[in-house]
């Protein structure tokens, strides 16, 4: 397979030094400054609103807690519904197809896009790493951007992830710019879109996109960190029920702070408990109970891990809170066909799109993601699957023994490439399907 020159290698870029759209971007950057210097105005570049807020440390939640990319992965539900996407993602092979002149298709494997995609797309980075890098920035930045690497003849030799704050993106016409500034201490450069994987997040408005976070998960992060913070407080006083110290007489302010900061001091926390309690001066000690609002705020925290799976798509009961129910069946094949319907799959078509646009730009060929091994089901469903795909039933067969046995990772057998027809009967007898284990 030959892969196509992206349209704008031309003459006019192999010729000059440096970076073509870097160099146009500070050619317009400096004719900016010099009509903002004659108006009496400050350099500066537009930023929308969501890279400010990024750019500032994030936006505050309901609660005033900042909620962004670093807060919301210490809540253990954000964290949780992150991993269980991309980790699925992750475990897929993904596979390259020609289209053949009959509407078939055949899958290539000596393209040396392959090894990118599922092995090493850079140096730094595997494959792995690559696909959960995409679905952390979808949920916590909004954008992923992967700068393709090339040789002087236009062939693709590496992905390099770049995170979303050393990139500024600009639509100049009908396209987009990329403006990359490492952080190694190189100089920086511009990127056509054509040389750029950009996989967004819903709400694409043709430049950027927000991230899931901001979109439907920040008021529900907000108060989950809120009832961490208050959890964390509550169990580092032991747990206890709230204590009143009471004295008979009228005590001065600095008794008043001597006898609080004693009484914390020796009798709460969690290495204290149990310990004998002594009050002297007439001091009387009152129990109070956990109020109504304490207990429904240590209770909102699973109500949040639920609001915050709804956000991200994913059953609560994939991430821990097993005390939900779901609509999407019964049995785990069917909860997992679920997942992967109405989760995974808007990820793959993303990214499998923008994969075909920026690698071939032709209809030929196409990359797939291959989910047999997430919609596999038990040895006993497989198995009953595997016999009527080959005609198990004296149906017409559309499996032929050789293609289950390649899906199991088995050698091909003499005579296994036959589809089954009921007509003529079974084909080869030693070409049966793998039993599995």
């Amino acid at each position: 397979m030959t892969q196509q020159n992206a349209t704008w290698y031309n003459a006019e870029r192999v010729s000059q030094s440096g970076s073509v759209i870097l160099n146009a971007w500070m050619a317009k950057r400096k004719a900016e400054r010099i009509v903002n210097a004659s108006n009496g105005q400050t350099d500066s570049i537009a930023l929308s609103n969501s890279r400010i807020l990024d750019f500032l440390g994030g936006s505050q939640g309901i609660t005033g807690h900042t909620v962004n990319d670093r807060t919301a992965m210490r809540t253990s539900a954000v964290y949780a519904c992150i991993s269980r996407i991309a980790g699925s993602i992750a475990s897929l092979p993904c596979h390259i197809y020609e289209r053949t002149e009959d509407g078939g298709r055949r899958r290539v494997s000596d393209s040396n896009l392959w090894y990118l995609l599922n092995e090493q797309p850079h140096p730094r980075w595997t494959a792995a790493s690559l696909y959960e890098f995409i679905v952390a920035c979808n949920g916590l930045r909004g954008d992923a951007i992967i700068e393709i690497q090339r040789n002087r003849g236009g062939v693709i030799t590496g992905l390099k992830p770049h995170h979303r704050d050393t990139v500024d993106i600009e639509g100049v016409g009908d396209y987009l710019h990329y403006y990359i500034n490492p952080t190694d201490g190189t100089r920086p450069y511009g990127l056509h879109q054509d040389d750029v994987v950009h996989v967004p997040n819903l709400m694409f408005d043709g430049e950027s996109s927000p991230s899931t976070i901001r979109l439907g998960a920040q008021h529900g992060i907000s108060i989950a960190l809120a009832a961490d913070e208050f959890s964390g407080a509550f169990y580092a006083n032991g747990a206890m029920s709230k204590h009143l110290l009471e004295a008979e007489g009228k005590l001065r302010d600095d008794q008043i702070e001597q006898l609080r900061r004693t009484y914390s001091e020796r009798y709460t926390g969690v290495n204290n408990a149990g310990r004998p309690m002594v009050l002297t001066e007439g001091v009387k000690l009152r129990e109070l109970s956990m109020t109504a609002a304490d207990a429904e705020l240590l209770d909102s925290r699973k109500y949040q891990v639920i609001d915050i799976a709804r956000a991200f798509g994913v059953p609560p009961h994939m991430i821990g809170a097993n005390e939900t129910t779901t609509s999407w069946g019964t049995g785990v094949e069917q909860l997992t066909i679920g997942f992967v319907k109405f989760t995974i799959q808007p990820y793959l078509n993303r990214i499998e799109q923008e994969f075909n646009r920026k690698f071939f730009r032709t209809a030929k060929y196409f990359t797939e993601f291959s989910l047999e091994g997430l919609l596999r089901g038990d040895a006993k469903s497989e198995g009953e699957a595997f016999r009527q795909s080959i005609g198990g039933s004296q149906g017409p067969g559309w499996m032929t023994p050789n293609e289950i046995r390649k899906i199991k990772n088995l050698p091909p057998l003499p005579g296994g490439d036959t589809l089954f027809d009921p007509k003529k009967g079974q084909p080869d007898a030693q070409a049966t399907a793998p039993t599995t284990a």
